[in-house]
Parts: structure tokens; sequence; C-alpha cells
């Protein structure tokens, strides 16, 4: 191994535990049988109004980077194996 293909599994690794501890500590979208029959909620609440500057919004944009992250880096990881890159 050589130091790109050390750095880059390292970044993989933690790239990959950051993502899972994201998913972990987002709550999960529970709406139950209202969802499949069609019966929403449309009151204009504080949270719906703020939906973009909460803490769940937060977890949700930085989960979906670290995923972006991870998948740069694994392939990129792919790469520099299969090709020999190194420095």
């Amino acid at each position: 191994m050589n130091g790109l293909t050390i750095i880059l599994s390292i970044l993989d690794i933690l790239s990959g535990i950051i993502m899972v501890g994201l998913f972990l500590v987002q709550e999960g979208n529970d709406r139950g049988m209202g969802v499949v029959s069609g019966a929403t909620n449309t009151m204009d609440s504080y949270y719906s109004k703020t939906k973009g500057r909460s803490l769940e919004e937060r977890l949700k944009f930085a989960t979906k980077v670290t995923a972006i992250v991870f998948a740069v880096v694994s392939v990129s990881l792919y790469l520099a194996i299969t090709k020999s890159w190194g420095f």
C-alpha cells in the first residue's frame, strides 16, 4: 500500500462511520397509516415555517454531504488500488 491508498482508506472508514452515526441520530419519519390513506396535516406550524433551520434539516444535509464524500472517496480508492496510483 502506498501513501495515497492509506489516506483514502482512512477517509473512507471515517466517512462511513460518520454517515452511520448521522443515520442513527436522526429521528424516524413515522406518520402511521395517514400517509397511506392520503390524510395530511396542512396546518402551518412554527416547525414547518422554520424547517430549513431546524436540527433535523441540518442532520439531513450533513448526511447527504457525508454520503457524497463517502461515494467519491470509495470510487477514488478503488481507482487508486486498481490503477496503482500513488505518490
